[in-house]
This record gives structure tokens, C-alpha cells and sequence, in this order.
């Protein structure tokens, strides 16, 4: 009799499609992994209701969510929703304490309704918000990464981060987090599976050590 295989969703970070998955590979014989892609947010759609929204492309019991980044946040709100087996994060945050101060200032400032999100086809701009660094040399790689450049939905994806009430970490979450992130510097992080050498892109570049060891934090209890 076969044995039943875990179901994983990956959920990838803001404005990236789950292209930024291709180098992940999971043992066949046990998991079937899915693909989230983000959708257009309504408007004035909260976290919490989107989040809700997204729960209907989960189409199996228990499953396993991983989210990358603001995919990482938006995967724990699914998790109050939804029944789930586990729920891994990578290069996120488990609530708004472990925030970077700049994010935290802009939350009381609203200096992020002044980022310019319209110029959203120059993808060096939408790299830095997405990936927290400048694009030169690997410009052509990161336009196929970071597909969803609707300005609606960059403002909506960088306020919902901004203003995350999350004040605990969500129970039991396993995080995997690079020591040289950018975007979420490693200071603020706490409980977390530290990465030596990750940055926030490191599903790309440190993809050997995702696949030898997600099968493993994925199974055990």
C-alpha cells in the first residue's frame, strides 16, 4: 500500500512568482508539493480577509504552508484559518517586534505611502523593495522573478507589512533565517534556524541546504 504523501504549499515573497521555487526539490515518494501565486488585492482588503481569500487555493486537508517573506506573514494568517501541519517561514518575521526600526518608523510616519510604487516598471526599484538590494549585473534574473508589479498591490503588500498586528510569534512556527538578511536584519530575530552567509534571497542561493534539510524539519513532529 502506498504510503500518503505530505502536501506542501510555497508561498513565494512580495511581487515574486513561485519561479523563485525552481531550485527547491523534495523527495517524490513523500511530499507533492503546490504552488500559491499572490492575487490582486480588493480594496481596502485587510491582511486578515486576503489571507482568507487565499485559503481557497488550498485544495488538501493538513497541508504544510512555506512562506517566503511578506509570503512568510501572509502563511501564519492563513494558519489561524485553516487546520495546517506545520508552517515554515524563511526570511520573515513570526510578528511586529522583530520588525526593522525603519519599518516601525514608517508605521507612525507613513513615510511608505511616499515610496514611488508607480514607477513599478523599473525593476531595479521593485528588486530593492522585494529582495533589499540593488540589481546591476542580475537584472534579467530578478525581472523573472519578480512578475507582479501592480501598483495597487505594491502598496497594499508593503502598508499590510508595515502595519502587521501580529504582537507574539504565531505557536510552533519553524523560521529559517540568513545572518546577512537585509531586509529583516538578524538582530531583531529571535528562535530562529540561523543560515551563515544567507541574505533574504537565499531560497535562490542557498538552495542545497533548503533541499537537504526542509524533508526533515517538514516530517519531524
Amino acid at each position: 500500500m502506498s504510503e500518503v504523501k505530505t502536501h506542501v504549499y510555497f508561498m513565494p515573497g512580495m511581487a515574486a512568482n513561485p519561479s523563485i521555487f525552481e531550485y527547491i526539490k523534495l523527495p517524490e515518494e513523500q511530499f507533492e508539493t503546490h504552488f500559491l501565486h499572490w492575487q490582486i488585492p480588493l480594496k481596502n482588503e485587510p491582511l486578515e480577509d486576503y489571507a482568507k481569500r487565499m485559503t481557497t487555493f488550498i485544495e488538501h486537508d493538513n497541508p504544510v504552508l512555506v512562506g517566503v517573506s511578506f509570503g512568510g506573514v501572509l502563511v501564519q494568517e492563513m494558519a489561524k484559518i485553516i487546520s495546517v501541519k506545520k508552517v515554515i517561514i524563511i526570511s520573515s518575521v513570526k510578528c511586529n517586534k522583530e520588525l526593522p526600526k525603519r519599518m516601525v518608523f514608517a508605521k507612525y510616519t507613513h513615510l511608505h505611502k511616499l515610496l514611488p510604487t508607480g514607477l513599478v516598471t523599473n525593476i531595479e526599484l521593485v528588486a530593492k523593495y522585494a529582495f533589499g538590494e540593488s540589481v546591476t549585473k542580475r537584472l534579467d534574473l530578478y525581472e523573472k522573478y519578480l512578475s507582479v508589479r501592480d501598483k495597487y498591490y505594491l502598496d497594499w503588500a508593503i502598508d499590510a507589512i508595515i502595519n502587521w498586528k501580529q504582537k507574539d510569534p504565531f505557536p510552533s512556527v519553524i523560521h529559517i533565517h540568513g545572518d546577512k538578511d537585509g531586509v529583516f536584519p538578524c538582530i531583531n530575530i529571535h528562535d530562529c534556524i540561523k543560515i551563515k552567509g544567507g541574505t533574504h534571497v537565499m531560497i535562490l542561493n542557498k538552495f542545497k541546504w533548503f533541499n537537504e534539510n526542509l524533508p526533515k524539519l517538514i516530517l519531524e513532529n
